[in-house]
């Protein structure tokens, strides 16, 4: 009776007729050293499960905590947007440009986040600049720009009174021929998309693109532009640099039409606006807003470079598209990382392929999918409607035939 455990072990393998010829005191002292002897190996079988789970569960928690601060951007906060009419103070206009624009620049400088947030879900090291480094550009930086620039040439076409609107523009960048010269707009279309191809550089090929875009003057040289508008850079605060190059830019195209001088203008406001952040490339910013009824005057006359308080107009419009930056690139960052978390599933050839040009547009065509990937026709639409059912990308032209993709 005192050897317990071996008085279990040896009770456990006696048989039913053997168990009969024990004295009953005997069969209820084995039966009670039993039962206390298994219940002891229960309750340290479930202590060590249950250690086991408290030990596991924090590091899940953990994990995921954050995955979500990593993958996330967090909005705006209430003092950075203000309210109406928060932006007819021109000292209230700098500031609030001064805080979207430094909210944006920890954006554009998220790419390790973004890397840590969608590194195990798809190699997509060429969807951004520097991908994965510190400091380095997000993932989706290349679908915000293109989408930027579509707005920004919707209004630049509405500026030159032009017919076409960002469903015409997106139509015929996307969906026209190869060797299909572009309309007025499309070239438009074209000068904005140039900075998600160009890095924030003043040099003379990227004048000459510019001046071909616009379809500037033959006479006008591009790097004594690229020169002059290097001159007039140099102050340190980014926003009188912007006001001071995008002034400056009407006296050098005295001879182009005034429309075409002024949409020249607003980009070389936002490049030299990207050079003095030290971002990699520029945003098209200010031409997205310049046009917004609030920016009108009290005759409904729209800003234009050559005013004398032109500063103040571009603090105004560079703190309203800041904040709509901003936006944008929240969403943006939201589905790329819902496309990034898919894409181990996707089981087509060249699907990874895919992915990276959703990252890097503002839409993609199956045809154009198909000729990068290595895809055929079919396949490429039956990809696009599995990311479709996934929730990963979006249909964007509304129509049955010649769809366009994207983020």
């Amino acid at each position: 009776r005192e050897e317990t455990t071996s008085a279990a072990d040896y009770w456990r393998i006696l048989t039913i007729k053997r168990r009969r010829d024990l004295p009953p005191d005997w069969l209820r002292a084995y039966d009670s050293a039993m039962l206390q002897i298994d219940s002891d190996a229960v309750l340290e079988a479930q202590s060590s499960s249950r250690t086991t789970i408290q030990r596991r569960a924090p590091r899940r928690r953990d994990e995921a905590q954050n995955f979500r601060n990593i993958s996330q951007i967090q909005p705006l906060p209430r003092w950075a947007k203000g309210g109406a009419g928060a932006l007819d103070d021109p000292c209230d206009a700098h500031f609030f440009a001064g805080a979207g624009l430094a909210r944006l620049d920890q954006v554009l400088r998220s790419g390790a986040d973004v890397s840590s947030a969608g590194g195990k879900a798809a190699d997509v090291s060429s969807a951004g600049k520097n991908f994965g480094e510190a400091g380095a550009e997000p993932v989706f930086v290349g679908a915000l720009r293109q989408r930027l620039a579509l707005r920004a040439a919707a209004v630049c076409a509405a500026m030159a009174r032009l017919r076409e609107d960002e469903v015409a523009l997106r139509d015929a960048e996307h969906l026209a021929a190869f060797d299909t010269a572009p309309t007025p707009g499309g070239r438009l279309h074209r000068l904005w998309r140039l900075f998600a191809t160009r890095p924030a550089r003043l040099d003379a090929p990227l004048m000459r693109a510019a001046a071909e875009c616009l379809d500037l003057p033959p006479h006008i040289d591009g790097s004594a532009l690229a020169a002059f508008v290097g001159e007039a850079s140099t102050v340190e605060n980014p926003l009188n640099a912007a006001t001071r190059v995008s002034t400056a830019a009407l006296h050098i195209l005295v001879d182009a039409p005034q429309i075409d001088a002024e949409i020249f203008a607003l980009w070389l406001a936002d490049l030299v606006l990207a050079q003095r952040l030290r971002w990699a490339a520029p945003l098209p910013l200010l031409a997205t807003t310049i046009t917004h009824p609030s920016m009108r005057t009290a005759t409904g006359r729209r800003p234009r470079p050559s005013d004398p308080d032109w500063s103040s107009s571009v603090a105004c419009a560079a703190a309203r598209a800041a904040q709509e930056a901003y936006a944008l690139a929240s969403e943006l960052s939201r589905r790329s990382h819902m496309l990034l978390s898919v894409a181990p599933g996707l089981r087509a050839k060249g699907a990874l392929r895919v992915v990276e040009l959703l990252l890097a547009d503002d839409v993609v065509s199956p045809a154009r999918a198909a000729k990068a990937a290595g895809l055929s026709d079919r396949a490429s639409r039956r990809l696009f409607d599995r990311l479709v059912a996934l929730g990963a990308v979006r249909e964007l032209s509304g129509r049955a035939n010649f769809r366009l993709y994207g983020l």
